[in-house]
């Protein structure tokens, strides 16, 4: 038995990881489905000039990423991009939506869109906030 450690781990060193915890939660959260989502904005040739993506996770929507081409921003394209990844989580039976965020992004603007601040990380990774926000889907 030995113990090691690396700075670049392989795909499959992660996959190890990932699939022992998996089989280790199984008990307890069963066969909860997890399903990658995304939305793009494209141009007519087809260029992504925007995208959200995350997972419907059992009954959450969970976003993970979000953004718009900065020639585009505050025209509405990112609330538009939300609005269709969440039309859909609801049509899957998503009651709720967690993102996060940094200080030197997008708080407020997932404000106006009806989330809230639910913890924040102060100093991480260092010089900002890490905002989890969370949104019910329930309610409109």
């Amino acid at each position: 038995m030995s113990f090691s450690f690396t700075t670049e781990p392989a795909d499959d060193d992660l996959l190890a990881i990932r699939e022992g915890l998996r089989a280790h939660n199984l008990p307890h959260l069963g066969q909860i489905e997890h399903q990658p989502v995304a939305c793009f904005y494209q141009d007519e040739q087809g260029k992504k000039l925007g995208g959200i993506s995350g997972a419907v996770w059992g009954n959450w929507l969970q976003i993970d990423f979000l953004w718009v081409d900065s020639s585009l921003q505050h025209q509405g394209i990112g609330g538009k991009l939300l609005t269709q990844v969440e039309a859909y989580a609801r049509a899957q039976g998503c009651h709720s939506v967690l993102l996060d965020t940094f200080s030197f992004q997008a708080r407020p603007f997932y404000e106006k869109q009806g989330y809230h601040c639910v913890m924040t990380l102060e100093d991480f990774p260092r010089h900002s906030n890490k905002h989890f926000m969370i949104k019910s889907l329930v309610d409109e």
